[in-house]
């Protein structure tokens, strides 16, 4: 992705925001000089007529970028890193000072902080000196590592975040027995083995994100949220969405709508006997599960008793740093080489990848350009990094529609704006019991934004706030009793009583370990009567196509 030009837009607009306020733009150039001017006084020995910062020592200090004890201990490399930790924080002020609008500047604090980032003495051999403490112990064995690292990437278009041999689909991720019952041109559905002798009667069908593989809730059996589902006594089903080729690129939103989710609801259904299932959508699969259930309520359908959305947005309000992407010019854009009269295009799943992954560049980039480019070390195994390498290609026609409804026009919120099939969608319609998860850290679907469905359901509506980002949040195995959530059960976390975010945070109590437990108690109240487990391979009318974790998921 190219960046340069919002780069050069936000530097513009920066730079005529402090045109009008000359005093201000003169005082913070005096500023700068000045506190460079004592850094480099401070670097050789000289006496530095401004006093040392120690607030920019403690940010040098907390920064994982010069934690090595190798930043500190040579004047020249202290000096760089509290240079680039002071340029950082001189900008930031720059920026507030400018008084932009919001929208610029977010814009420009975006962009610039891409730009400043970027430029970090970290990503350059001759400026880190780590890298030369390596290749000088190495004799150049780690340089030479690193560019033949470098190459492979540039050869396969992609950057190496983990040790992609240390792991395969069906051998040690996605490995909790089912099968596959169903399959059309895009989607697969996985019917899980029970692990009892009995299930809850209400089966429980997952919709995840369709811009990732499934497989983010059943990644190894230690942190699987389905084996977990499983050993609860729930009759689990999984959406496993296609990675879609180029001849499907037409297909709209309400297809997956209809034939993916809807369709798979069905099935679930005629399978358990049970006249409704819970429902539960991860991230754009709960956006697409919840327009789902609001085109069956418009046709007098009510198919789930229960939905559980895990970092979801249905009001797109406020969606964070992803907004800097998504203009009117960028969404026309984007319509333009997605027509439908035109030949079908796919959105290509890497480039989605690395759109997310620009939003934590120093974390999800330049870090492992450090580690594996310049250090030449060995990527390392991480199933979490290895599910976010494998991405999952969208129908062009889709991704549009989606950017424009969504996240430019917010229409979702509007009962009526959104239209499917001709049939115009009400979120309030939908007769369901709520349980909304939103993550403290979650950079992708800010949990401000999530509490913010409350507003626009109806039915009960459980909102629960896990600590940690838009995966790790989600992703936290009960077993092993990590972090914690806030909830505010009953009366006390009513939407009728908490009417802001901060509201309902201030009524929340805090609980140690994993949101799964807290789930797990709510969704057993809305589950039925224990039964008899079925037989996953001696259904006459849905019999097994496959083995889990079946066809879709492994094509890349």
């Amino acid at each position: 992705m190219n960046n340069a030009p919002a780069i050069a837009r936000a530097f513009a607009t920066l730079a005529a925001a402090l045109e009008r306020r000359p005093g201000t733009w003169q005082a913070l150039g005096r500023e700068l000089t000045e506190r460079h001017l004592a850094l480099w006084q401070s670097a050789i020995g000289q006496p530095a007529q401004a006093a040392p910062d120690p607030e920019l020592q403690a940010l040098a200090a907390r920064d994982r970028r010069f934690s090595a004890p190798a930043w500190q201990s040579h004047p020249w490399f202290d000096y760089l890193r509290q240079a680039q930790l002071l340029n950082e924080r001189w900008l930031e002020g720059a920026i507030a000072a400018a008084t932009l609008d919001p929208a610029s500047e977010r814009h420009a604090r975006f962009f610039l902080r891409q730009w400043i980032d970027s430029l970090s003495p970290a990503n350059f051999a001759p400026t880190n000196p780590e890298v030369l403490e390596l290749a000088a112990r190495s004799a150049g064995e780690s340089l030479a590592r690193g560019l033949q690292r470098a190459a492979e990437d540039a050869r396969r278009g992609a950057l190496t975040m983990t040790d992609e041999q240390a792991f395969e689909v069906g051998r040690n991720l996605a490995v909790t027995p089912g099968a596959v019952i169903h399959r059309n041109e895009i989607v697969e559905l996985i019917h899980y083995r029970p692990v009892g002798p009995t299930v809850h009667a209400r089966p429980l069908v997952i919709v995840p994100p369709f811009i990732n593989k499934y497989y983010i809730l059943d990644l190894q059996p230690g942190n699987s949220f389905v084996r977990f589902a499983l050993e609860q006594g729930f009759d689990v089903y999984m959406l496993s969405w296609r990675n879609a080729p180029a001849e499907l690129g037409h297909l709209r939103w309400e297809d997956y709508a209809q034939r993916g989710v809807l369709e798979s609801i069905r099935i679930a259904r005629e399978v358990s006997g049970s006249t409704q299932v819970n429902a539960l959508g991860f991230c754009v699969g709960g956006t697409m599960l919840s327009t789902a259930l609001a085109l069956a309520a418009a046709r007098g359908e009510h198919p789930a008793a229960s939905t559980t959305l895990l970092a979801t947005m249905l009001d797109f309000s406020d969606v964070g740093d992803i907004g800097v992407y998504i203009d009117r010019d960028a969404v026309e854009a984007c319509e333009r080489r997605f027509d439908p009269t035109a030949e079908p295009a796919v959105m290509s799943g890497r480039d989605l990848a690395f759109t997310f992954a620009s939003l934590r560049a120093n974390d999800l980039i330049w870090r492992f350009v450090v580690d594996h480019w310049l250090k030449g070390k060995a990527p390392e195994p991480f199933d979490l990094l290895y599910w976010n390498s494998d991405g999952t290609s969208l129908p062009g026609v889709l991704y549009a529609w989606y950017l424009r409804h969504m996240y430019l026009e917010n229409n979702l919120r509007h009962p009526g704006r959104v239209r499917l099939d001709g049939v115009p969608l009400d979120l309030r319609a939908i007769r369901s019991a709520w349980y909304l998860l939103a993550a403290e850290e979650d950079h992708i679907v800010p949990w401000r934004t999530a509490w913010l469905a409350r507003g626009l359901l109806r039915g009960s509506r459980a909102f629960v706030l896990a600590a940690s980002g838009h995966i790790a949040g989600v992703v936290n195995p009960a077993s092993k009793n990590r972090r914690h959530f806030f909830a505010a059960d009953g009366a006390a976390g009513s939407p009728a009583r908490t009417k802001t975010p901060e509201a309902w945070l201030a009524a929340a109590s805090r609980h140690e370990g994993s949101w799964w437990t807290h789930w797990a108690g709510w969704l057993k109240q809305r589950s039925g009567r224990r039964v008899k487990a079925p037989d996953i391979d001696a259904d006459p009318t849905h019999p097994p196509l496959d083995r889990a974790p079946g066809r879709y998921v492994l094509e890349r």
